[in-house]
């Protein structure tokens, strides 16, 4: 009888990015349409197979009162969220690190159009890989949610620096798998009010 296979049913840590200013949108986009695409990233993690979801504050300061988060999402303060992304990729391992999760997933919050069968399609490609990365791909350019094994995250952490994360060791890796998932969102990041959440 073969073994079982118990990274198909690995658990998840869902990391939600919403720690930033939002200069461009104007305010910190983790108030963005009222909150709508903070709720909708943490219920697409959540519904997508994460457990725990947690979200990274910075901008907005640590206390998330007013935010209209749901029920038991958690949340995490950067306090040096202004030196760039890095911090906020380091401070969601660490979380991470602290569940007993063999995975995370990383979604930043100004992608609305992203769902739970985004979530559930990328996680679901990670498990099944050697290397236990896959990303979501929207007409061939890479994009979010990723997801990474646990052996990966001591090393991102280290090469982590500015405004760049994950990207510095994600981005020389041959054995990331790309999923497509152009039949399911666009994947656009909304940077601008004009704009709007779906």
């Amino acid at each position: 009888m073969p073994p079982l296979d118990r990274s198909a049913h690995a658990s998840c840590t869902g990391i939600v990015f919403a720690a930033g200013a939002g200069t461009r949108y104007g305010k910190p986009k983790a108030l963005a349409e009222n909150g709508a695409w903070l709720r909708s990233a943490i219920t697409a993690l959540r519904d997508g197979g994460c457990d725990p979801v947690i979200v990274m504050l910075g901008a907005t300061g640590p206390d998330p009162a007013g935010l209209g988060l749901p029920a038991g999402a958690e949340c995490r303060w950067v306090a040096d969220w202004a030196t760039g992304l890095s911090a906020t990729v380091r401070e969601g391992l660490r979380a991470a690190t602290e569940t007993d999760a063999r995975y995370v997933a990383f979604l930043p919050v100004d992608i609305p159009d992203i769902g739970a069968d985004v979530v559930a399609r990328v996680l679901a490609a990670a498990r099944s890989s050697k290397s236990g990365l896959a990303r979501a791909v929207f007409h061939n350019t890479p994009g979010h949610p990723v997801v990474i094994e646990n052996k990966h995250w001591e090393a991102i952490s280290e090469v982590a620096a500015g405004d760049i994360g994950a990207g510095s060791y994600l981005g020389g890796r041959q054995d990331m798998v790309c999923v497509t998932c152009d039949d399911l969102a666009t994947g656009t990041d909304r940077d601008f009010p004009e704009v709007g959440a779906r």
